[in-house]
């Protein structure tokens, strides 16, 4: 008997902590304006989540991406980002794009359990779904990255890519992909810039 509950999933599924993101994109704008002497964009949230698909191998065509962002009362909003509220723009919303359908949901820690073990959680029902082919997973590696590895690495069946800041420290049997890239994109900063 399984107890985990069943939720309808689709064949991609992009797991985000919120917090994490944020905490990116604060430090990725604050080092590259100081950089490049000039002010950044506002990311465009359409336009990060296509950049991370496409990183992640996203082809163009009729897919089903489903984005499932986890947060605490500290991130409910993306910052520097536009639509920014997790509760009341980013919940049960979608856009249609060349490479499909992307699908918002926002899942809020708050109350029930810890943002870590709601991640942890929604990772293993994403990771035990028939539904689900691909799983794209940005997660707080400084928080709790070696839990997050031990389960990827246990996942069977699935192309895996997680988006990081750093080289995994121990071998992993999935992909891994930079975070900064897309992130970078998304704030309008050029190669020739760099």
């Amino acid at each position: 008997m399984n107890d985990k509950p069943q939720i309808k999933l689709s064949e991609t599924v992009v797991l985000i902590d919120a917090a994490f993101l944020n905490f990116v994109i604060t430090d990725m704008k604050k080092y590259f304006e100081a950089t490049l002497q000039r002010t950044l964009q506002e990311i465009d949230l359409s336009m990060l989540t296509t950049y991370l698909t496409l990183d992640a191998g996203i082809a163009e065509g009729k897919n089903e991406v489903q984005f499932l962002f986890v947060y605490d009362k500290e991130s409910t909003n993306l910052v520097h980002c536009q639509p920014s509220d997790l509760e009341k723009e980013l919940n049960g919303v979608a856009f249609q794009s060349p490479y499909g359908e992307y699908s918002f949901a926002s899942v809020p820690s708050e109350g029930m359990v810890s943002r870590e073990d709601l991640f942890l959680d929604l990772l293993s029902i994403v990771a035990d779904s028939a539904d689900v082919k691909k799983m794209i997973l940005v997660s707080f590696n400084e928080e709790y990255g070696k839990k997050v590895t031990d389960a990827l690495n246990k996942v069977q069946g699935k192309e895996i890519v997680q988006f990081r800041m750093n080289e995994p420290e121990t071998p992993v049997a999935y992909q891994w992909d930079m975070l900064a890239f897309p992130v970078m994109q998304a704030l309008g900063i050029r190669a020739d810039e760099l």
